[in-house]
């Protein structure tokens, strides 16, 4: 939801603000890294990666976001530092696509179009491409919506004991 919500600002719905950021905090940061604690005691290699790793760039995100608007942090970094940073995120995104493979096609199509997100919002950043930040504003809203839909086809076909939705 929070990859959804800030996707719907980046495609010109709505301005960055307090739900945006509220989201990235608490369920995009601090749930996946207690999901990611969780995964780890099951003895889930990529899990705990995925969910530790996505919360912790949830908070530095919002860290980058709100700390050159306190007293803390007086320093906004610029565009060709927040595109480097979101193609580590893209590097390090596609590695975890490669991890997918043995996993479910629904793990691929996240991992897949979250690694062309990152590269768009990089690319978009280092060329100042407004045009280009919209279409990864699109592509995240498809990219965050497989991930609710997989998260909930995961939570029912548990829950019932059988396929309700297809991963």
């Amino acid at each position: 939801m929070t990859t959804v919500l800030l996707n719907v600002h980046n495609a010109g719905f709505f301005a960055l603000g307090t739900p945006i950021l509220s989201m990235g905090i608490f369920y995009g940061g601090i749930a996946q890294i207690i999901a990611g604690i969780m995964e780890w005691k099951k003895g889930n290699t990529f899990g705990t990666t995925a969910f530790t790793s996505f919360g912790l760039f949830w908070l530095t995100l919002v860290g980058l976001l709100i700390l050159p608007k306190t007293s803390w942090w007086d320093i906004s970094p610029g565009s060709s530092e927040v595109a480097t940073y979101l193609l580590m995120w893209g590097i390090f995104t596609f590695f975890m696509f490669i991890g997918t493979f043995r996993l479910s096609f629904a793990l691929q199509f996240i991992f897949g179009s979250l690694t062309l997100l990152f590269f768009l919002l990089a690319i978009s950043d280092y060329t100042d491409s407004s045009s280009l930040k919209v279409i990864a504003g699109y592509e995240g809203i498809i990219c965050g919506a497989s991930a609710i839909y997989t998260g909930l086809a995961q939570v029912l076909n548990e829950v019932y004991g059988k396929k309700i939705l297809p991963l």
